[in-house]
């Protein structure tokens, strides 16, 4: 498998164990997501370490909200302020 591909796999089998809700494309028809209203944006970048995922996603459980997949890259909306993960 390709890093990318090991990445979402290990997010999701993170976001099943926390019981964390996900929203990706198999549920959403359309999502827009405006970086540029954003009054500040968190940025993760996942480079082999399992604890950067681990701690993007403990975002979204201290904040009781969803994390949303687009693409290749992950989404905790949350106020004026957007978290992103992505794989280098």
């Amino acid at each position: 498998m390709a890093k990318k591909e090991l990445f979402i796999k290990r997010v999701y089998e993170i976001v099943n164990e926390l019981k964390i809700p996900l929203i990706d494309e198999r549920v959403y028809y359309k999502v827009a997501l405006s970086e540029s209203k954003a009054d500040a944006i968190v940025q993760f970048r996942f480079e082999e370490d399992e604890s950067v995922i681990r701690g993007f996603l403990g975002l979204a459980e201290y904040f009781h909200t969803v994390v949303i997949k687009k693409k290749e890259k992950f989404y905790i909306p949350n106020g004026s302020t957007l978290f992103k993960l992505e794989s280098s």
